[in-house]
């Protein structure tokens, strides 16, 4: 299998102003990318302080909205959510925007999903911190409950709902691929359990081959349902790392079938622009 190559952060920094998106989204497209993947923060903290990736003022839209616009001014390119942070989401709002996201592009949506990290953004949006990790487990059955069951119901610690529809719902049956991102051993059993990907961030070859390892040790631990298949792997180096051919082909040795690439968020739509076409000459369709 081919190595496939994403374009991360078609939401944030340049990319969060509407002609630029839209250009790297259709350049992206004609250079043979795969995949557009926005992140999420629905608020940061102020003044920043570690583990924030970002700063307060640092721009960032809703990566649902921003896939969706991103959709309507392309034809084949796949839309991730990397990562959405779903204990901070109502589940059945969420499972709504996704199934209208995924019906308008025609089935190209992948729903990553995360348990989140930043105490001070769960605080300010009154979701539960602490109980991050079960509320997720639930949201994730929820929605795909509600995504194809012909009775939808669910019933459980933190959601319930019963006698309700919601139409349409998302093309790719029954649900788009869940990706589920994150380096703890939780994440490691939620991707081989639940998951039909796993997204690594910001990992080297030396970070992704542990993270492989980890989730090795998880399989053996944990059961896989059998028609979730194989687990595909997607990880993103550092932000604005160096990618040749020769490092491409390192990471598919290790198992890797996507690199979602993050270009420096100091780039404007021009450079944005020209950074994609030239990862399309040098690497696109090459590994």
């Amino acid at each position: 299998m081919a190595l496939s190559f994403g374009l991360f952060s078609t939401n944030a920094y340049a990319c969060s102003y509407p002609d630029v998106v839209a250009g790297v989204a259709r350049a992206a497209e004609a250079a043979g990318f795969e995949s557009l993947w926005g992140g999420e923060h629905v608020v940061l903290p102020d003044p920043q302080a570690p583990p924030s990736p970002m700063a307060p003022q640092d721009r960032i839209l809703d990566p649902v909205i921003a896939l969706t616009y991103c959709a309507a001014v392309t034809k084949r390119v796949r839309l991730g959510t990397g990562i959405i942070i779903l204990p901070q989401r109502n589940p059945l709002v969420l499972a709504k925007e996704l199934a209208s996201l995924d019906a308008l592009s025609n089935g190209r949506l992948i729903f990553g999903i995360g348990v989140g990290y930043l105490e001070p953004e769960f605080r300010a949006i009154g979701a539960p911190f602490e109980q991050r990790g079960a509320v997720t487990d639930e949201y994730l059955a929820a929605m795909r409950a509600i995504w194809s069951q012909t009775k939808p119901a669910y019933q459980g610690r933190f959601v319930s709902f019963a006698d309700v529809q919601a139409h349409p719902q998302p093309v790719q049956r029954p649900h788009p691929p869940i990706v589920v991102g994150g380096r703890t051993a939780a994440a490691f059993r939620r991707a081989v359990q639940q998951g039909n990907g796993w997204y690594g961030f910001a990992l080297d070859l030396d970070g992704t081959a542990q993270a492989l390892a980890g989730l090795r040790a998880a399989a053996q631990q944990h059961t896989r349902p059998a028609h979730l298949g194989p687990l595909e792997i997607s990880i993103t180096p550092g932000r604005g790392a160096a990618v040749d051919l020769a490092t491409a082909e390192k990471y598919a040795a290790l198992g890797v079938h996507r690199l979602i690439l993050m270009p420096s968020a100091k780039l404007d739509g021009a450079g944005l622009e020209r950074y994609v076409g030239e990862i399309g000459t040098r690497l696109v369709g090459r590994v």
